[in-house]
């Protein structure tokens, strides 16, 4: 195998994506291992070697006595191709061993049209798609990640689902998998067990009926399955395993840097935004803790930048002291602070200014909404006059550059809100008519657009998406209201966009799609290089499915919904009480201001949220 391997690294681009050998990979000796792991990232090298979660649990599987953890990336087309011409079975990273070789199969799901790579990457593997396929306890295959909170598209494929974060559950999982091969047993016997760990959510032990009209009639845990599988998170934040070794990738990755997590959760509730939902509680690092982290980061792997990451950075209350703990060590060795996630409602000229010594970057706001009231439909709690005064501090700061990003088809739209975002574009190119320090480079103004996809655990999750169609026109109004030539305008396909509600909501029937889908060729969706909206079509139309059940259609209120085995702590009475205030366009505080009762809190041990207690 590695004579072939290396010819064929020869023809393909980018050949470091497959050999492995990188700074700081995990190297043990097979006679000391007992427990195997592929860990599989469904998309390609220069994407999966940017996520900080892989990173994190890459870490702690390594640190368990008798325990491998290797990295699996999904190939480019051309060595895939290569790979099947040759029978070249998916091969880990660290030892070049065939993935089919390993205990356990563990793939990360951070969006949902990664599901078509999960599937061919198994193919690749020479592993059965369908979990029914698979005996024993060889190839147990398992996933996490954010879109694990809806797993139903994937519960045919794969055995169970690890609902929130890994870095407990994990070692947890691993430990049962090694008691069930030590005693011998089944693979059936060894999902009842691990079905016991809090987080783990093994599909076959539930049953779904569905009526006449399509939506789902119920959902039957066979006898010792929990009704609701609750999902797993980090209690103390500042205890929790953090990589400061990490891999240093052989090639230019997506984002090449250090990344130092600052807190999870948000304070906001967008009512949009899932993850701002799924991540909650609120937990945040000292100050102390994460410049101690960073550091070490920086000194062992020699990068020159380091980003702050987090759903929203000028959340972290102590902010201003980890910028200045982390400036007086970067500024001397020129080493670039990036604060992404930033917010117009609280910006700090003075901060910025300091942290733009070293390079100078655009500015990214995202108001979501052109106008007030949808503003305050989506509960973005942030006003025209905050984001005209930020970009004014900004502009005087000596900035000319600016991206906004916005979304179509948000629920209760109006032609009167996409208008909106053109004349707030306006407003903002007169605000550095008035304000800006450099007007002989001129203003540079990137706009874009995404459709609207509902999600799971938000106050959307029942809302219809528009129409394609209605997609498009919105666009075009969009696009005939912009004549300022600063103005670069894009916006997100939508057919990728309707697919991705789709994966997002789907029921467990959807599985019968993907895999019509993947027989068809379907992979590497997330690239518009091969992304293939036909054959998804067809696809569906091949499963009896119905896109339009899933994406135009809008939910009932008291509809059974194919995620409501999961609980991720925010309950459907507060969904819902949101759901109504964005009818009204009503705004909620957030979290910091008042505790408006999510019932997330109620995950912590300390019921705490923020380190606030409940009001």
């Amino acid at each position: 195998m590695t004579d072939q391997f290396h010819r064929l690294l020869m023809r393909v681009q980018k050949p470091a994506r497959y050999v492995g050998g990188e700074y700081n990979q995990i190297i043990k000796d097979k006679k000391d291992v007992d427990v195997r792991v592929a860990f599989c990232f469904p998309d390609t090298y220069e994407i999966g070697m940017s996520n900080i979660g892989m990173r994190i649990l890459y870490g702690v599987m390594n640190e368990m006595s008798g325990v491998w953890c290797e990295r699996v990336f999904a190939p480019w087309g051309d060595m895939e191709d290569k790979m099947r011409a040759h029978g070249l079975p998916l091969w880990a990273l660290e030892s070049h061993d065939a993935v089919r070789d390993f205990d356990l199969v563990a793939f990360t799901l951070g969006y949902e049209m990664c599901y078509s790579n999960v599937l061919n990457m198994l193919e690749l593997a020479q592993i059965p798609l369908l979990s029914k396929d698979r005996g024993g306890l060889e190839n147990i295959v398992f996933a996490g990640g954010v879109c694990a909170v809806n797993p139903e598209p994937l519960a045919d494929f794969i055995d169970f689902f690890s609902v929130g974060e890994g870095e407990e559950s994990s070692p947890e999982i691993i430990e049962c998998y090694r008691a069930a091969k030590k005693q011998g047993l089944t693979k059936l016997e060894f999902l009842h067990e691990v079905a016991k760990i809090e987080g783990v959510y093994v599909p076959s032990f539930y049953t779904h009926t569905y009526h006449e009209d399509g939506t789902l009639a119920a959902i039957t845990p066979e006898p010792g399955a929990p009704e609701r599988v609750k999902k797993r998170i980090v209690q103390d934040m500042n205890t929790a395993y953090f990589p400061t070794k990490t891999i240093v990738p052989s090639t230019q990755i997506v984002h090449d840097r250090s990344n130092l997590e600052i807190f999870r959760g948000c304070i906001r509730g967008c009512r949009f935004c899932q993850a701002g939902f799924c991540y909650r509680p609120i937990r945040a690092k000292s100050a102390d803790v994460l410049c101690k982290q960073a550091i070490e980061s920086l000194e062992d792997s020699g990068n020159s930048e380091i980003t702050l990451a987090s759903l929203s950075t000028s959340d972290y209350r102590e902010l201003e002291a980890l910028a200045d703990g982390l400036l007086d060590y970067c500024e001397p060795r020129k080493i670039n602070l990036s604060l992404p996630s930033l917010r117009a409602d609280n910006f700090s000229r003075e901060l910025m200014m300091r942290i733009q010594k070293v390079r100078k970057s655009g500015l990214t706001f995202a108001p979501e909404a052109g106008t007030q009231r949808l503003r305050d439909a989506i509960n973005k709690n942030v006003t025209e006059e905050e984001i005209l005064s930020t970009c004014a501090t900004a502009f005087s700061g000596g900035w000319n550059s600016v991206k906004l990003y916005f979304m179509l088809g948000l629920p209760t739209e109006t032609d009167e809100d996409v208008v909106g975002i053109a004349e707030l574009v306006y407003k903002i190119l007169q605000v550095w008519r008035e304000n800006g320090s450099g007007k002989k480079r001129g203003l540079s103004i990137n706009l874009a657009t995404a459709y609207f996809v509902p999600k799971p655990f938000t106050p959307f999750q029942w809302a219809a998406q528009i129409t394609p169609e209605e997609y498009l026109r919105r666009v075009h109004l969009l696009q005939a209201n912009l004549h300022a030539k600063c103005v670069d305008y894009r916006y997100h396909e939508s057919d990728l966009s309707r697919l991705e509600a789709v994966m997002a909501r789907g029921d467990r029937r959807v599985g019968q799609a993907l895999l019509e889908a993947h027989r068809l060729g379907c992979r590497l969706d997330g690239w518009d290089e091969y992304f293939d909206y036909e054959k998804w079509l067809e696809a569906f139309r091949r499963a009896g499915l119905d896109l339009d059940f899933y994406t135009t259609r809008g939910f009932a209120a008291d509809e059974l919904l194919p995620w409501q085995t999961i609980d991720v702590g925010v309950t459907t009475k507060y969904l819902l009480h949101e759901r109504e205030k964005a009818l009204r366009s009503e705004a909620t505080p957030d979290c910091r201001t008042h505790c408006n009762g999510c019932g997330a809190r109620m995950l912590s041990e300390r019921r705490l949220c923020d380190e606030s207690p409940a009001v």
